[in-house]
């Protein structure tokens, strides 16, 4: 990036400060002193556990002919402890890697342990018991004030780690007496809700636990409430059952997802950062789009889009990157609270942008059992307009504020980034590939980030070879072994990292990056924290419903609404997202509304997918929404100003992601869904007028909004260009015309009555 644009910020940027994760308020780090490295350790052997299990490598399985992995594995370990012995003969201090070492050893020893692949009971509950060890450490180290509020810390996450290690050492017992709770089996199951509902509370505050503990209540005194709510009654060793054991409850799929398909994409987003990525996208946006009209705020747009590609925690982009934007577009000339809500829109959008989406649309896939690559393809064109919509935001303010482009001898060179580090967007290239291919997201999302790995590591190699005719043939070379290793077994891609990893262990600059990717596994655990807890604690609300019927209590009351009118059905769903979606993250908001709401709009004739997206998006809105906008009060330290503002701001520039659900619901061409009647070319067809119509309407939205098109807007402007847009979005016979006749005319006689002072501004 140029100096002579970001020297400040960055200079800013590097200044000494605790970074707060506004999602879980707590450091970005894991503490220091010995309890900060041991906890680092455990982060790391998190890791590797949920790596190995998710790619499904089958450890005790002949690799060389009657030689299994797990003999490499012991031989590897044995080694390791001598090379630790002998250090410690020589008088050096060997507390890391002894560390190292034991958290490597337990996390194949819980794998080992089982023949072939762990069952997914035993990966959901030790993914919860890691879940609770590292959280419950992390509020130990960094909140508690004394030794002996560090001790409870400590203990309470470890007592998190013993229910899971309950269920993996007694996983066939538990099995054969299904049902049938012994007395321990009881104290441990109401000690894993009490401990996971406790820590929830701890890292991301009450709103979620209270909701949790309403549905527990419901469980247990239900049957005392009036009809319709009353249930049939259940005993307290029925809801523990129902709750902390089996594939209900904490346990649910919602804790499976988390613990395959979303701690490996988060896991892919960490390393894709180390290697570099976030700072070539922001490179590269700054080369396209800094010398525009209002250029700061077009680069905020822009890189969020593309990190939102990476990476889907819309808050974790705001932190990121408004760092760098908030105060550049705030120099250049836009309202503090403007460029904070340009900030948190944009990286908002960041959770609708494929191919990770916020990691909803891997639990949305596995919840409605459609292809993954549904999913996405139905995300795409209302991602493409949203953050359509936030551009031409910032460009209708920077026209209205008379904000120009920065300078373009400033500005690095697009042409110069790509040809410098295009390399390190092929392993993001290669998983949207495979995803589009059929493949599963667990398997693209396995060799993503084990081509990513690889990426990081040759780089590192390729920096030690002097002669360029090497470099080469080294790239070439490692090109041609993953191509290999990947259309063999995902077994042989993780041997290609080890064999580099191992390359790297001889040189200085190797074993820095070594750290890099260690470090990178310990942060991919540390962010898996809210959402791994979301997932886990949501799961009460699921089960709840499950073992109830209280779904189906709420269906047939919101269903004899919208048979009547629809749109108060669609409007009550969407108040119902946002109130709750203001104290719950997005991933357990989607999984509460698309549980309770979502198979209402199902049984309303609205497609599935559309109907989990409606709610989906709405989720996404209330981090936007005050009063709490989670989002927006990430960028008030850096924007100088309140969060309600900020909030304010970000409604207005937000506007398409309230009005794009509602017109897919009227018309699912909107995302690629399939329409009724049409076919062939007339189903294209149709799917480009409703492009062009929404388009139109959520510019005539944004001008109406920011009060300004070619120049400022007269009250009367303001409101004939947003009746204009109504009528384009609403679904009644004839309001299409109306509305394009207004938008035309509205245009026209605008550009008659400034055309005289357009021309002297641009004279």
């Amino acid at each position: 990036m140029s100096q002579g644009v970001n020297a400040p910020e960055i200079a800013q940027m590097e200044a000494p400060a605790v970074v707060i994760n506004p999602e879980h308020g707590l450091p970005e780090s894991f503490g220091e002193g010995l309890t900060g490295r041991i906890l680092f350790w455990i982060a790391v052997s998190f890791s590797t556990f949920q790596v190995v299990t998710s790619f499904g490598i089958p450890l005790d399985a002949p690799f060389m002919s009657t030689i299994t992995l797990n003999h490499f594995l012991a031989v590897a370990m044995a080694a390791w402890a001598a090379w630790l012995v002998l250090q410690v003969m020589r008088g050096y201090r060997v507390l890391d890697g002894a560390l190292a070492w034991v958290a490597i050893a337990v996390a194949f020893g819980l794998i080992i342990r089982f023949g072939g692949s762990l069952p997914s009971q035993v990966v959901r509950a030790m993914h919860v018991g890691f879940l609770c060890l590292v959280s419950g450490a992390m509020v130990a180290n960094h909140r508690a004030t004394s030794s002996p509020t560090r001790v409870l810390g400590w203990g309470i996450g470890i007592a998190g780690f013993a229910v899971g290690l309950y269920q993996w050492a007694l996983y066939n017992d538990l099995v054969v007496r299904a049902g049938e709770l012994t007395h321990l089996d009881m104290v441990v199951g109401i000690a894993a809700l009490m401990i996971l509902i406790y820590l929830v509370w701890q890292v991301m505050g009450i709103a979620l636990p209270i909701v949790a503990t309403v549905f527990l209540a419901y469980c247990l005194i239900g049957n005392w409430l009036p009809a319709p709510l009353d249930h049939r009654g259940y005993t307290l060793e029925q809801v523990i059952e129902h709750m902390s054991f089996g594939t209900e409850g904490i346990y649910a799929v919602p804790t499976l997802v988390s613990a395959t398909y979303i701690f490996l994409f988060i896991l892919f987003g960490a390393f894709m950062e180390k290697a570099g990525v976030i700072d070539f996208f922001n490179d590269i946006s700054m080369a396209a789009f800094g010398s525009k009209q209002g250029g700061p705020g077009k680069v905020c747009v822009a890189s969020s889009a593309l990190m939102g590609t990476v990476s889907g925690s819309g808050v974790a982009n705001v932190v990121a990157s408004g760092q760098f934007t908030i105060p550049l577009m705030k120099r250049f000339g836009f309202p503090s609270a403007f460029a904070g809500g340009v900030e948190a829109t944009s990286s908002m959008g960041g959770q609708i942008m494929p191919p990770v989406m916020g990691a909803v649309a891997f639990i949305m896939a596995e919840t409605i059992d459609v292809p993954y690559a549904k999913i996405v393809e139905a995300a795409i064109v209302p991602a493409v307009l949203y953050f359509t919509a936030c551009y031409l935001a910032v460009h209708l303010e920077a026209g209205k504020r008379g904000l120009k482009g920065l300078p373009r001898d400033e500005l690095p060179k697009a042409w110069t980034e790509i040809k410098k580090s295009w390399y390190l967007i092929t392993p993001l290239g290669v998983l949207v590939y495979l995803l589009f291919a059929g493949y599963t997201p667990l398997f693209a999302g396995a060799v993503g980030l084990s081509l990513t790995v690889a990426l990081i590591m040759g780089i590192a190699i390729v920096a030690g070879l002097a002669v360029p005719a090497l470099r080469v043939a080294f790239w070439i070379g490692l090109a041609l072994v993953s191509a290999y290793s990947l259309a063999s077994s995902v077994s042989l891609v993780v041997a290609v990292v080890a064999v580099l990893a191992i390359w790297n262990s001889f040189s200085g600059r190797g074993r820095l990056t070594l750290q890099a990717c260690v470090d990178a596994m310990a942060d991919g655990a540390r962010q898996a924290l809210p959402v791994g807890l979301a997932c886990a604690v949501v799961g009460i609300v699921i089960g709840t419903m499950t073992l109830t019927g209280l779904g189906t209590i709420i269906g047939t009351w919101m269903i004899s609404i919208g048979k009547d009118n629809m749109f108060l059905a669609l409007v009550l769903t969407m108040i119902f997202s946002l109130i709750l979606g203001m104290g719950i993250p997005t991933i357990p908001n989607y999984i509460i509304t698309s549980s309770l709401a979502a198979p209402i709009l199902l049984n309303l004739d609205v497609p599935l997918i559309v109907s989990h997206m409606f709610v989906f998006y709405f989720g996404i809105m209330a981090d936007l929404t005050p009063p709490v906008a989670l989002a927006a009060f990430a960028a008030a330290p850096m924007a100088k100003v309140s969060g309600m503002k900020i909030g304010v701001q970000a409604i207005k520039i937000a506007l398409p992601g309230f009005i794009v659900p509602y017109m897919a619901v009227y018309d699912p061409a909107l995302m690629l869904q399939p329409v009724a009647g049409l076919e062939g070319t007339g189903y294209w067809l149709a799917v480009v007028y409703v492009v062009v119509k929404a388009c139109l309407a959520l510019g005539l939205w944004g001008v109406a909004a920011v009060g300004y098109f070619r120049a400022p807007l007269t009250w009367w402007e303001r409101l004939w260009a947003a009746a204009a847009a109504a009528l384009l979005v609403l679904a009644v016979p004839i309001t299409d015309e109306a509305g394009f006749v207004l938008a035309i005319a509205f245009i026209g006689l605008h550009v008659w009555r400034t055309r005289a002072t357009v021309t002297t501004v641009s004279g």
